[in-house]
């Protein structure tokens, strides 16, 4: 597949030159123009590269929520060649230093706020230099000052932490500013992202996400969407954390490419902020998981809103239930258009028609130059519809494969295709649906939670003999994980795993409910049986909720 550009670097400056006096982001109500946040691009580019004296290939972790800096981040390593490995603000320590170590990450940059989390680990990592910034760092002195001042009032984590030779935000800006650097050529098969994701496995892995397998994907997008967007004029609101793939190509990628003007979003959760910035922003395009779409159709000054600017709605991360589809359409008179995408696919694979008008259930047709097969258990095409096998996908836009992980690339990589793990059938005119997950990988609000990380944290606690993770079907958030334990201490309550989880794992990954059983179901050769687990909780025979 042709792309116009030879990197994503050269994509932005395009961007930067054409849409130079246009708005670009705007963050904590401040607007910041396509020409000014190239200024700033340029500078972080040039430090990474002077001051750091990073090398193309060298790998730069981000620990960033949806602030200001992070579209300065993303693009100025970009440019300088360097390739982005990003960082969950909401990882525990143990977490992220596996992140880290796995990456080879040798510099990373950090929101004050999660500071602590890294300096309980940075020894044992190969990071060599720190940047850390804070909420106020690209506002006015007077606006930055209280922002800063709020932040640190509210939140007392990272507060006064340091690092042997860290440096500020704005310390890499100035020093990047004294010496600009032109970057050498990024090519296009050199690796921009290591994105990760368990894949199939439940193993968290960086899938290689090159600079031309991004820019195949957004132009795949714009063959979708391109006939209902104008250059310049989009409007989109980033809800979902730009450190996930979706955002990442949608929302920043995507719209950048187009001289759209996004409005990031720190705390979605906080849903009535959120319906007053969509009320003052009147957005063109909006993103999100069923979660988020659900909240909304329950707040009651949303659907007092107008949405006569309201030209495309995109669910992603997770399925988009019928329920919600159908109250959103009511409320808003669009329909939310689901797809379908992987982090090994940059990520879109499939999506649904824009001139569609009602809840299928479908994901859609395979976007342009995008192949899909639904293999049987012994890798044989199935034809039929409605009979169910493994979607592999094979596209420009697929991932080379996983970081250092040559099994598992010969697990899931075969001439090309990509092993899903997913189940899907063959509708008529061509259209797929997912049916079930080959494997055992929990959806919690679109992020990916794998049983083998929460079973093996329950089962380091001193009073469990051995546990057991599984998703169970919550409202809320689409799926929670549930535990089954076996105890060594009949002392040991709920409430006390769950205390314990909270130390070693992110929020959405820590169980909501926990059943204390007598043992576990297994095969004959040991292995635990999860799916006896689900059966049991489906047919209501246990008591954990």
């Amino acid at each position: 597949m042709k792309v116009p550009f030879r990197s994503l670097s050269d994509m932005f400056t395009h961007a930067f030159s054409s849409y130079f006096d246009r708005p670009m982001i705007t963050s904590f109500g401040t607007v910041y123009t396509y020409g000014q946040i190239n200024a700033l691009v340029t500078s972080f580019s040039s430090f990474l590269l002077n001051e750091l004296k990073m090398k193309k290939g060298d790998r730069i972790a981000l620990v960033m929520p949806n602030v200001q800096q992070m579209p300065v981040l993303l693009v100025g390593a970009l440019r300088a060649g360097v390739t982005i490995v990003n960082v969950n603000p909401q990882y525990t320590s143990r977490e992220m230093h596996y992140q880290l170590l796995d990456a080879g990450v040798t510099a990373i940059v950090i929101l004050e706020n999660f500071a602590d989390r890294l300096s309980e680990i940075i020894e044992y990592t190969m990071v060599k230099n720190v940047v850390i910034t804070r909420l106020g760092d690209m506002m006015s002195p007077i606006k930055g000052f209280a922002l800063n001042l709020v932040n640190r009032l509210f939140n007392s984590t990272g507060r006064g932490v340091r690092f042997h030779g860290y440096y500020s935000f704005r310390q890499a800006i100035r020093l990047g500013a004294k010496s600009p650097v032109e970057p050498e050529p990024v090519d296009p098969d050199d690796i921009a992202f290591l994105q990760y994701t368990g894949g199939t496995t439940g193993i968290p892995k960086g899938a290689e996400l090159s600079h031309y397998n991004l820019l195949t994907n957004i132009e795949q997008a714009l063959l979708e969407y391109g006939s209902i967007l104008e250059k310049g004029e989009e409007k989109i609101i980033s809800a979902l954390p730009l450190y996930h793939v979706f955002a990442l190509t949608i929302n920043f990628l995507l719209i950048s490419r187009i001289g759209g003007h996004g409005i990031l979003v720190v705390d979605p959760r906080k849903i009535h902020r959120l319906v007053k910035i969509i009320r003052d922003f009147k957005p063109t395009i909006l993103t999100g998981v069923n979660t988020l779409y659900n909240a909304l159709t329950y707040d009651r000054d949303f659907s007092k809103l107008d949405f006569s600017c309201l030209k495309l709605v995109v669910g992603g991360g997770s399925s988009i239930q019928k329920s919600v589809a159908e109250r959103w359409q009511e409320l808003t008179g669009t329909f939310i258009l689901e797809g379908y995408g992987m982090t090994e696919c940059s990520p879109l694979v499939c999506v649904g028609p824009i001139d569609q008008k009602c809840y299928t259930g479908n994901i859609g047709k395979p976007t342009a130059y995008t192949k899909i097969r639904i293999v049987d258990d012994g890798g044989a095409d199935i034809t039929e519809v409605d009979k169910p096998g493994e979607l592999w996908i094979k596209g420009p836009q697929v991932s080379r494969g996983y970081w250092y992980r040559e099994h598992d690339n010969e697990q899931s990589f075969t001439d090309g295709w990509f092993h899903s793990g997913d189940i899907g059938v063959w509708k008529e005119d061509g259209f797929i649906r997912l049916v079930d997950r080959k494997k055992d990988m929990i959806l919690v609000s679109g992020f990916n939670v794998y049983p083998n990380e929460i079973e093996e944290v329950v089962s380091t606690h001193e009073k469990v003999v051995e546990a057991a993770a599984i998703g169970v079907r919550d409202k809320g958030s689409g799926e929670r994980v549930k535990v089954f334990a076996v105890r060594s201490d009949p002392s040991l309550t709920e409430e006390e795993l769950i205390r314990y989880c909270y130390q070693y794992l992110a929020h959405y990954k820590v169980p909501k409910y926990v059943e204390f059983v007598d043992s576990l179901p297994k095969s004959n050769v040991g292995k635990i049986l999860r799916a006896k687990l689900r059966e049991r909780e489906n047919n209501g025979t246990a008591n954990g909720q």
